[in-house]
C-alpha cells in the first residue's frame, strides 16, 4: 500500500463536500478542472489527489460524480463503522456527541467519560456517561479503537494513557496540548489556537497588502 501524502488526505474531504453539492444539484459528470476552479486549486493537483482513490477520469467527460463520491468515501474508510469513546463531557465533548453528521463518516460515539460525579450515570444526546477509570476495561470489552479527547490540558496525557491501555489505536486530540503515545497509536492533534493564529495573522497580512495597493 502506497503512503498517501497528508495534504492529499486533507483535500479529499473538500472534494467530497463539493461533489455532494453538485450531485444534489443534478450534476452527473464533472472534470478535475471544474473541481479545481471551484476550490481555487491547480487542476493537475486535483487529478493527482483523485488518482489515490483508484478512480480515473475519462478524456473530455471527466468523472462520474456518484462514482467519485463513493470512491473517496471508500478510500477514507468512511463507509466502515467505527465505534468511538469521547473523554470529557464538557461543552466541546457534549457538542461532538450532539453532532449526528459524524455518523455519515462512519464515526459512532457509543460512550463518553468524565471525572465529574454529577455527570456520571447520566446521558448526553442518548450517549451514556461513565467514570474515566472504566475506560480501559470498557474499551477492551467493546473493542473500541478510536478515542476523542476533549479534556483540559493537564489531564490529557493521563487520559490518553488509559485509552492506550484499553487498546485504542487512534486518538483525536482536542486538548490544548500534545500527547505522547507509542508509534503504533495514531495521534491527530486538533489545536483550535493554531487555526485561530492562522486566521488572525492572515487577516492582518491581507489588510496590509490591500493598504499597499491603495
Amino acid at each position: 500500500m502506497r503512503i498517501t501524502p497528508e495534504p492529499t488526505m486533507r483535500r479529499l474531504p473538500h472534494y467530497l463536500h463539493f461533489l455532494k453539492r453538485q450531485m444534489e444539484n443534478g450534476v452527473e459528470k464533472i472534470s478535475s478542472t471544474i473541481i479545481a476552479q471551484a476550490l481555487s486549486l491547480d487542476s493537475t493537483q486535483v487529478r493527482k489527489d483523485l488518482e489515490y482513490t483508484g478512480v480515473k477520469g475519462k478524456p473530455k467527460t471527466g468523472f462520474f460524480v456518484k462514482e467519485l463520491i463513493n470512491a473517496i468515501l471508500e478510500f477514507l474508510t468512511w463507509t466502515t463503522r467505527r465505534d468511538a469513546f469521547v473523554v470529557g463531557a464538557g461543552n466541546l465533548g457534549s457538542a461532538m456527541l450532539g453532532y449526528n453528521r459524524f455518523r455519515d463518516y462512519g464515526l459512532h460515539f457509543v460512550a463518553a467519560f468524565d471525572s465529574d460525579e454529577s455527570k456520571i450515570g447520566t446521558k448526553i444526546y442518548d450517549t451514556p456517561i461513565f467514570s474515566i477509570d472504566k475506560i480501559p476495561s470498557m474499551a477492551q470489552q467493546m473493542q473500541i479503537t478510536v478515542g476523542v479527547l476533549t479534556v483540559p490540558a493537564q489531564a490529557a496525557q493521563e487520559v490518553a494513557d488509559l485509552l492506550i491501555k484499553g487498546g485504542i489505536k487512534a486518538i483525536w486530540n482536542f486538548a490544548p496540548t500534545y500527547i505522547k503515545a507509542p508509534k503504533e497509536v495514531v495521534i491527530e492533534n486538533h489545536q483550535f489556537t493554531e487555526s485561530l493564529a492562522a486566521l488572525t495573522r492572515k487577516m492582518v497580512e491581507v489588510d496590509f497588502h490591500l493598504l499597499k495597493k491603495e
